[in-house]
């Protein structure tokens, strides 16, 4: 795997040509341009019914990539307020923004997250949102580490060792890494549906 410098691998998942793959609050994320998401249904051998997830640095950064009435808008950002950053996933009605290979199956919805983790959204906050899953090939249990994301992609970028500890250190503490994937939550136009129980849970919400 490449290891490279934190401008590097900004870079080269910005160009659109390259994956990359760093540290989230939940598990290690395998990462592209929104409109180059097929990258990683090759990379994952990932069946196209399974949908990415938006990842973004702030909630903020999201909402444009929804649609529904102020009123129900309000809902979603109750829950966001509440969640994010965290281990949430939100699949809300998708606007035309949302790059279709996103969610090749059903491009009306979208899984939005925003992690607790302050690596994660110093990378986001430069690339802008990314198209984002587990880093692990599809079938398979999330991988955990570094060494095992280069063992299994070795040509997916990540930072360089000495960097990343270099971020590690200057970074304002941070959420640990629960190892566990989000909690996805659906809207259904009236209330929430759990898809997934993942790192938290939501029975008071729902």
């Amino acid at each position: 795997m490449p290891h490279v410098s934190l401008n590097d691998l900004i870079a080269g998942v910005c160009s659109g040509d390259r994956l990359i793959s760093f540290p989230t609050d939940t598990v290690p994320a395998l990462a592209s341009r929104p409109d180059r998401a097929e990258l990683i249904f090759v990379a994952k051998q990932r069946s196209l019914d399974k949908p990415l997830i938006l990842m973004a640095a702030t909630v903020a950064d999201l909402w444009q990539y929804t649609t529904g009435t102020p009123a129900v808008q309000l809902v979603w950002q109750r829950m966001a307020k509440r969640y994010l950053p965290g281990a949430l996933t939100m699949v809300l009605p998708a606007s035309d923004l949302v790059p279709p290979a996103l969610n090749p199956k059903d491009p009306t919805t979208i899984g939005l997250r925003v992690p607790e983790h302050a690596i994660a959204r110093a990378i986001l906050s430069k690339t802008g949102p990314l198209a984002t899953t587990s880093a692990n090939r599809s079938g398979q249990p999330p991988l955990q580490t570094m060494p095992e994301i280069e063992a299994e992609f070795p040509d997916v970028l990540t930072l360089h060792p000495t960097e990343l500890a270099a971020l590690y250190a200057s970074s304002s503490p941070t959420a640990p890494t629960l190892g566990i994937p989000s909690t996805v939550v659906r809207w259904r136009g009236d209330g929430w549906e759990v898809l997934r129980q993942g790192a938290i849970v939501l029975e008071d919400v729902l």
